[in-house]
């Protein structure tokens, strides 16, 4: 369980910065267009929809990561790791 709160926390963070970045490019390339700093509802709708897309692919990359280096750290020492001074 713990593992995948932990994925679930960066994604979380990761999806709401790159969203907010995207919405404050829409609103930034809006202003330079039109010259007013108008929020219209679809760049709110399309930030949403960037930072649920961007959300479910970090979750998954995350707990992919995170069940992998679990894996590795339960597996025992491979004969390669011995051949390295710093592992």
């Amino acid at each position: 369980m713990k593992p995948n709160l932990k994925a679930c926390g960066q994604a979380l963070t990761t999806a709401i910065v790159n969203a907010a970045l995207a919405v404050a490019l829409m609103l930034l390339v809006e202003f330079a267009i039109s010259g007013s700093f108008q929020a219209p509802a679809p760049y709110l709708w399309a930030g949403l929809l960037i930072g649920l897309v961007i959300f479910a692919a970090q979750f998954w990359r995350q707990r992919h990561l995170c069940r992998s280096c679990k894996t590795d750290q339960d597996s025992p020492a491979t004969p390669h790791s011995s051949l390295h001074s710093d592992a």
